[in-house]
């Protein structure tokens, strides 16, 4: 088992291990004592792992209530943020109560945005199921939903209580959502960790528990420094301006993970033409992507990515920030100007 220790607004403790669902209840008690606790999962996950995490409340105390909702990233929406929101008021919660968020990170982001809004603040347990909730949104307090003009466009900071991360949820991921995963634990790699990026040249799966550790530990080290994402915390987003506006150009239906690679892989050939690094450091992301069997094109158009790109939250009046990649181990974020970023996403895609 493994901790990693979060000191932001609020300092908390991440736990990565085998079967840590049946011990739900004893950690959360630990931290949050008991009273009603509402597990908040979606359909799939439901039939899976609900019922652990239930039962494991119940013996520790908790009064338990459950809300399912539908799996998949269009649940995303302030519509069943309020449902998760009245349905805490139907149940008559208080400050001392706690919601526990079962799932990947669109349930993550979704209980957690409600949770942050439902009496200006309720306690929070994360329980990440998907390798990129684990390593990614789970971790660092962002909460949020999407807008018909883009992701993650209304949200709040809102740190967890305690985010615990059972290995044994990721074995009945399908292939591709588990592969989602790993285009996230690659980007760690690019921006703070060569020496991770080379360990994951020999695959994942026989040090699982200690690469979730360390990207973790990275992002709790970078979320320390700059909690509401002003400066250094931006370089988190590597490959995800793009990925944001592949993933809304194809109405979702390339994942996150995905997305957010070919963002890595056009971002960094973008840098290499403009000077900004090495032609290697291109070529060696592409080829750990493409050996995790990740995307590393797209057939949109430079123009519509940039329609799409123009809503992202990193916008600030007329430039939007970009993470370019020094060389593997190190990223910079860069000021571009609207007019700059048309030819700068276009020299990512051009051969």
């Amino acid at each position: 088992m493994r901790k990693v220790n979060v000191c932001a607004s609020k300092k908390y403790e991440v736990i990565i291990g085998k079967g840590l669902l049946g011990k739900a209840g004893e950690y959360a008690k630990a931290v949050v004592g008991t009273g009603k606790a509402a597990v908040i999962t979606d359909d799939v996950v439901d039939s899976l792992y609900a019922d652990i995490l239930v039962a494991s409340l119940e013996n520790s105390g908790f009064t338990v209530v459950k809300m399912v909702l539908p799996n998949g990233e269009g649940i995303k929406t302030p519509e069943n943020a309020f449902k998760i929101i009245n349905f805490l008021a139907e149940n008559r919660f208080t400050r001392s109560d706690t919601v526990f968020a079962l799932g990947g990170g669109t349930v993550g982001d979704l209980a957690g945005f409600a949770s942050s809004v439902f009496l200006r603040g309720i306690r929070l347990v994360q329980l990440p199921t998907t390798l990129l909730a684990a390593v990614d949104s789970s971790v660092g307090g962002k909460t949020a939903v999407n807008l018909p003009t883009g992701k993650n466009l209304a949200g709040s900071f809102y740190q967890p209580d305690l985010v615990l991360c059972d290995i044994d949820t990721l074995s009945s991921l399908p292939e591709g959502i588990f592969k989602d995963g790993c285009a996230e634990v690659i980007k760690y790699g690019v921006i703070s960790s060569k020496t991770l990026f080379d360990t994951l040249k020999n695959g994942i799966n026989n040090n699982l528990s200690d690469i979730i550790a360390e990207c973790i530990q990275i992002k709790s080290d970078i979320v320390s420094l700059d909690e509401q994402d002003r400066g250094l915390r931006q370089l988190l987003n590597f490959g995800h301006t793009v990925g944001h506006a592949i993933e809304r150009g194809t109405d979702f239906t390339v994942s996150h993970g995905g997305a957010v690679a070919v963002g890595m892989v056009i971002i960094s050939k973008a840098a290499y033409k403009s000077g900004l690094c090495e032609k290697s450091v291109h070529d060696e992301i592409k080829e750990l992507l493409t050996a995790y069997n990740l995307p590393v094109s797209t057939a949109l158009t430079a123009e519509l990515l940039l329609e799409h790109a123009l809503s992202d939250k990193k916008r600030e009046g007329g430039t939007i920030s970009l993470v370019i990649p020094e060389y593997i181990g190190r990223a910079v974020t860069k000021k571009v100007s609207v007019d700059e970023l048309e030819s700068f996403i276009k020299s990512g895609l051009d051969n």
